[in-house]
């Protein structure tokens, strides 16, 4: 099964892959994305059925295995070779997934699914479809309520902590991006008993937004217990995609990581 992802491209170093959530796109990444660039050969990438990638075909599941694979056959087509990954929320849970297989060189998870507890999956769950039914809306309303100060602030105040600091054609993109994804609900379907509790042999770094309402920060607990022999970063005022609400934070993490695995690996190699 090979289904070709949409990505951008750009920068020149160690190859850096970032993976959105659910029901968003590539462009989750601009806060931070031409500031990797200036370090790293970016590449930020759309999942199969989301932002500007088809869906996958009719009887190919939605679960992690195949995720996994596509994403390991887009990178050999984009001539990179395990790569570093950055996720986030489901994105984080395939970064994840990625290096318990050894396909990636690090991992950064921001707030990544598969520690959920009882309560915080259900809260979870129910917050992506209430955000699902909110994208069907006609356009004309979508586009209305994007460009109204207080329309931003209601929209993205269950992803972020300053969903004011984006415009309003992001707002109505992410929004049409929300509404169009024809990978939500078997997306969704495959996850909702999803659990992560395998070991990662590589680096890797799970930060948590300390504001995140969609896999609230107690679930971080779960992570440590599960990962004791990884990074864990709180994410001070951030919310569950916390690109937006500290920038300069993320980067830092992220290439603390990185640049820990490569140190790391240069030793080895001596």
């Amino acid at each position: 099964m090979y289904s070709e992802l949409a990505y951008t491209r750009k920068g020149s170093g160690e190859p850096l892959v970032l993976i959105h959530g659910i029901g968003h796109r590539r462009q989750a990444w601009d806060p931070v994305f031409e500031q990797l660039a200036e370090s790293y050969d970016v590449i930020a990438v759309d999942l199969a059925g989301f932002g500007e990638s088809a869906a996958y075909s009719e009887g190919v599941g939605y679960n992690m295995p195949n995720a996994v694979d596509n994403l390991t056959d887009n990178f050999a087509a984009w001539g990179v070779e395990k790569p570093h990954v950055v996720g986030n929320s489901l994105g984080g849970a395939l970064a994840l997934e990625l290096g318990a297989r050894g396909a990636v060189s690090s991992v950064t998870a921001l707030s990544p699914a598969g520690f959920f507890g009882v309560v915080n999956r259900v809260q979870t769950f129910v917050l992506l479809i209430l955000l699902r039914i909110s994208s069907k809306l006609p356009d004309r309303v979508l586009k209305f309520v994007s460009q109204q100060a207080w329309g931003r602030k209601l929209a993205g105040s269950t992803l972020y902590t300053h969903p004011e600091r984006f415009t309003a054609d992001e707002v109505y993109g992410d929004a049409l991006s929300l509404k169009r994804a024809t990978g939500f609900e078997r997306t969704i379907l495959s996850g909702a008993r999803y659990s992560f509790k395998l070991q990662v042999p590589v680096p890797t770094t799970i930060a948590w937004g300390t504001r995140d309402l969609i896999l609230p920060y107690s679930s971080s607990a779960i992570a440590q217990e599960r990962m004791p022999d990884a990074q864990h970063v709180a994410l001070p005022h951030c919310g569950h995609v916390p690109m937006i609400d500290d920038p300069e934070l993320i980067v830092r993490v992220i290439k603390n990581t990185v640049d820990s695995a490569v140190a790391s690996e240069s030793e080895r190699a001596a």
